[in-house]
C-alpha cells in the first residue's frame, strides 16, 4: 500500500529552491554583472543555466570551499562565460548575496503547519552563517540543521545525506524509514536521497514533471522515482492537514 504523507514522523529539506527562491535570488544578484555591460540580451533562463553548470562543477571541484566564496567563483566565471567585465568587489559582493534571496511566498505558513506534525531539518549546501540569515524569513525554529560547512562537501555527495541520516539516528532516534526528505532538485536532493534509501516528496516549483525548465539545477539523464509530488509546499502543507 502507498504510504501516506504522516506515516512520517520527519520532514527533511533541502533549503535553496525548495524554501527560498534562490532562481529570483541568483538572476537578481546577477544583474550588476549583466546591466552594467548593457548586455540584456541574456535571457533570465540562460543565465540560471549557466549558473548551474559553474556552480555544481565548482561544488564538486571544491567541497570544502565556504560556499560565500563558491558564489564568488562561480560569478567570475559567468563574467568569463559571457565576455563581461567584472572585479574582485563585484565577485564578492555576489558571493554574500545567499542571505537577502527571498523566500517563496508559501514556505512560512506551509512550515508552521507542518512543524504542528512533524518534526522538521534540514540539509542544505551553504554555511552556518548564510543558513541563519535564510531561516529569519522561514518563520520556524528547526529540529535540526546541517550544512555543507558542517559536513565538508556540497550535495549531490552522499556523505551530506549520510552524514544527516547518523546525526538524526544519534541525536533524534529517527530511522531513516521515518525520514520524508523533501526537495526541489532532482540533481541536489532527489537522486542522492533515493540511494540513500530516502522516501522523498518532490517540490516541483519548475513544473519540470510537465515539461516545465530546470532553471538554476543542474540536469540529470535518469529521473530518480519519487514518492509524492507537489507544486508548491503549500501544496504539501495542505494535503498533510488533510490526512486525518
Amino acid at each position: 500500500m502507498p504510504r501516506r504523507l504522516t506515516d512520517f514522523s520527519t520532514l527533511t529539506f533541502d533549503c535553496y529552491g525548495t524554501l527560498i527562491d534562490w532562481e529570483s535570488g541568483v538572476w537578481d544578484a546577477m544583474q550588476p554583472l549583466l546591466a552594467g555591460a548593457g548586455r540584456d540580451d541574456i535571457a533570465r533562463r540562460e543565465g540560471l543555466a549557466a549558473f548551474a553548470e559553474l556552480e555544481s562543477a565548482r561544488q564538486a571541484a571544491t567541497p570544502d570551499m565556504p560556499y560565500p566564496e563558491v558564489l564568488a567563483r562561480v560569478h567570475a566565471g559567468l563574467a568569463r562565460r559571457f565576455g563581461l567585465p567584472t572585479s574582485a568587489e563585484m565577485d564578492a559582493a555576489f558571493g554574500a548575496s545567499a542571505p537577502h534571496w527571498p523566500a517563496f511566498p508559501d514556505t512560512a505558513d506551509a512550515l508552521r503547519l507542518l512543524g504542528k506534525r512533524f518534526r522538521l531539518a534540514v540539509l542544505s549546501n551553504v554555511d552556518a552563517a548564510g543558513f541563519a540569515a535564510s531561516n529569519r524569513k522561514l518563520g520556524v525554529a528547526f529540529d535540526a540543521v546541517y550544512t555543507a560547512q558542517d559536513i565538508g562537501s556540497y550535495k549531490p555527495d552522499p556523505r551530506n545525506f549520510d552524514h544527516m541520516l547518523e546525526r538524526l539516528a544519534a541525536d533524534r532516534g529517527v530511522a531513516a524509514g521515518d525520514i520524508l526528505h523533501t526537495a526541489q532538485s532532482l540533481f541536489h536532493d532527489h537522486a542522492p536521497a533515493r540511494e540513500a534509501g530516502l522516501a522523498n516528496a518532490w517540490i516541483d516549483r519548475q513544473g519540470l514533471a510537465q515539461g516545465g525548465h530546470w532553471g538554476a539545477t543542474a540536469k540529470v539523464a535518469e529521473w530518480p522515482e519519487v514518492d509524492f509530488l507537489f507544486p508548491t509546499l503549500g501544496a504539501m502543507a495542505e494535503a498533510a492537514m488533510a490526512e486525518d
